[in-house]
């Protein structure tokens, strides 16, 4: 795969690029899918610039990836179910603020996510991304090591039993928490990536409750520093894909009362696995 039909940016010498001069919606938008694959390989996350497109048009460009995600907290009678709409206003505070991956409580966590601006406020609500495989070459040798051995348990009801006002039980019944490895090797690109998070991760198998806590406070806090990090000032038509599986994003909830309305797209994924001989 190549890059070189694209105008690609880079926005920091660690993670992200905005892409120029094409149109997401064009009829020959498919000649251009390995190109974007790669510079999305290469960068973990891609930026777009002035695409208003329909909700149809968001799907079928997502659909050049893979298979297509329904999130539990899309409504039921919504058109289009592979939609996920994340709307903050007066009435409602974004709670996204936090250093996080998406959906790691499935089997399969996603391989990335295609989110769209529909309503942006005048200043603030920028979205961060974190270089996880950066993150975990800042660990000390002996640290990765101890790193690869660790299994780490991923639970849906962490975050979603509140916001969906369901029992925990309830939730477990159908997403049982998954049981992923530490250190993730990246499916395509090989790369070890650290795969635990502050939104979903409950804890380390086989270490007691302080230990676990302790030692994935320090794992999260590797996505923290501003060397492994991008940031995207939204326009409406701005377009962000990100690589699920080598980063982690903050939504800066900064801006309320104002509103900001997102619609994103999530592209179904693989089970996490680590190959000791990729890394």
């Amino acid at each position: 795969m190549t890059t070189s039909t694209l105008d690609i940016r880079p926005l920091t010498p660690a993670i992200g690029a905005e892409i120029y001069g094409i149109d997401l919606a064009a009829p020959h938008i498919a000649d251009h899918i390995p190109a974007i694959r790669a510079a999305l390989l290469t960068h973990k996350v891609i930026f777009f610039r002035d695409q208003h497109i329909t909700a149809a048009q968001h799907i079928a460009f997502a659909r050049h990836f893979g298979d297509l995600e329904i999130h539990p907290a899309t409504p039921k009678d919504q058109p289009n179910p592979e939609i996920l709409r994340i709307a903050h206003g007066p009435d409602s505070r974004g709670s996204e603020n936090n250093w996080h991956s998406d959906v790691t409580w499935r089997e399969r966590p996603s391989l990335g996510s295609i989110l769209r601006a529909i309503e942006v406020p005048e200043v603030g609500g920028d979205t961060l991304f974190a270089d996880m495989h950066l993150a975990f070459l800042s660990l000390s040798p002996e640290m990765q090591r101890i790193a690869r051995s660790l299994t780490a348990v991923h639970d849906i009801a962490r975050v979603f039993a509140k916001r969906l006002g369901k029992a925990a039980e309830e939730l477990h019944a159908k997403y049982p928490p998954q049981r992923h490895p530490v250190v993730r090797t990246h499916p395509e690109t090989g790369a070890p990536t650290l795969f635990v998070n502050g939104g979903f991760t409950s804890h380390i198998e086989g270490l007691s409750p302080l230990e676990s806590e302790r030692l994935l406070a320090h794992f999260y806090a590797t996505a923290s520093n501003p060397e492994r990090q991008c940031r995207f000032r939204w326009q409406p038509g701005s377009i962000a894909f990100w690589d699920n599986r080598a980063t982690q994003h903050f939504a800066a909830s900064d801006y309320f009362p104002a509103r900001r309305v997102m619609e994103r797209v999530t592209i179904a994924g693989c089970k996490p696995f680590h190959d000791p001989a990729r890394g």
